[in-house]
């Protein structure tokens, strides 16, 4: 192993007879290169991306959420439910009312998603912080208001400097005759104090109001549609969860953040690995390269080859000399593209090279990237396994 891997380094770096060969060598470098450096820039844009979602969706999400599996509302008199304050582990509880309900501003109207918080929500969540207009204001001197999701406001036309309220429309549970128009819904109103961006999906539907606001509207006086709840530090969630689960059993979900955007998430797994397979088939066609230029090494050296089978080499050493060349032009394709890659990665963290169009209207000024371990060791894996197969079918065709 040791000679073939000697030949193989002395062969690499020594000049070839013919001049085209050294280029086409230098070409499967430069292209094993490129495609590394691609895939581990793409991964981490994704992984970037990824993290910034979750960053943000956090001041939404709550650590464990736990709804009703049948209805739309339960009592937080439950015994199982009380029990829930005996758990170590858990910070603090929302109570949450939120429900579908029609939305009017001036002529304007949607439908969107009330949602009724306790005083606190700020302090819990920190929603605060996503707040791009306006201040986060609930309850002040005794009188309810709404924090708006951008969305909202922007469909509603909904501007703070204005003294209209936003008038809410639900119809009512029970009617003991035939309803008429005017009787048919609950109604009220509530003013916007400031505007809210978290998610596009979020800042579309969602308007936050004091939770009296929501059950008066809703007719869910002492009762809630979820319970958030906020974990200590250091606290794992999945044991938690487990623990939720078998003390509520099966009449509650009880659902993580994964598991409360499940669809979004996924569909990001899914477009980051689709992109790395697509990345993965141009460095197969880039490693086109690499197999042209060992297959000319092979008859650049047929006259070594001679002289190492007249030495008492055998044909298994000889194709080892030359699938570890092959490889080795991998591997230093494999280093230069990650070296590049990480270079770039910092780079874009350090400097923001490549910004968000918009002049600072998003919650980033720059597009995010993060680099993980796995995903290099990933790039690496697939780098070499076409690496050794680029060099491998050349070579098995060597013979005596």
């Amino acid at each position: 192993m040791k000679l073939a891997f000697y030949i193989a380094r002395r062969y690499l770096v020594s000049k070839k007879s013919i001049h085209v060969i050294n280029l086409i060598s230098a070409l499967s470098v430069i292209g094993v290169a490129v495609g590394t450096m691609a895939l581990i820039v793409v991964l981490s844009a994704f992984n970037g991306i990824d993290n910034f979602i979750q960053g943000m969706l956090s001041s939404f999400d709550p650590d464990l959420k736990i709804t009703a599996a049948e209805g739309k509302s339960f009592s937080l008199d439950n015994p199982e439910i009380i029990q829930l304050n005996e758990l170590e582990g858990i910070a603090s509880f929302m109570q949450v009312v939120e429900d579908n309900a029609l939305l009017q501003y001036d002529e304007r109207q949607k439908y969107g998603i009330v949602k009724g918080v306790e005083a606190n929500y700020a302090a819990f969540s920190g929603m605060d912080s996503m707040v791009i207009d306006g201040s986060f204001i609930l309850n002040h001197d005794n009188r309810m208001f709404t924090v708006i999701g951008q969305g909202v406001a922007v469909d509603l036309g909904v501007g703070l400097s204005f003294v209209n309220p936003i008038h809410v429309y639900y119809p009512k549970r029970e009617q003991k005759s035939r309803p008429m128009m005017e009787n048919a819904f609950n109604h009220d109103y509530v003013f916007a104090t400031g505007v809210f961006s978290v998610q596009q999906e979020i800042d579309a539907q969602y308007i936050l109001v004091p939770i009296e606001f929501a059950r008066e509207i809703f007719e869910l006086n002492g009762r809630v549609t979820s319970l958030e709840l906020k974990l200590k530090p250091g606290v794992a969630v999945s044991d938690i969860q487990e623990q939720i689960k078998a003390l509520l059993g099966p009449a509650y979900n009880v659902q993580d953040r994964y598991e409360q955007h499940e669809f979004l998430y996924r569909v990001m797994k899914s477009e980051k690995w689709t992109s790395f397979l697509i990345l993965s088939f141009i460095l197969i066609i880039a490693s086109f390269n690499l197999l042209g230029s060992l297959t000319m090494i092979i008859l650049d050296k047929k006259n070594d080859i001679y002289i190492l089978e007249s030495m008492g080499a055998n044909q298994r050493l000889i194709r080892r000399i030359f699938l570890l060349e092959g490889w080795m032009i991998a591997i230093t394709g494999a280093i230069v593209g990650v070296l590049a890659g990480v270079g770039l990665i910092w780079a874009q963290t350090r400097f923001e090279l490549l910004k968000l169009p918009g002049g600072g209207a998003f919650a980033i000024s720059a597009y995010p990237v993060k680099l993980q371990l796995f995903d290099v060791l990933a790039t690496l894996a697939i780098v070499l396994a076409i690496g050794f197969l680029a060099a491998w079918y050349p070579v098995r065709s060597i013979k005596k």
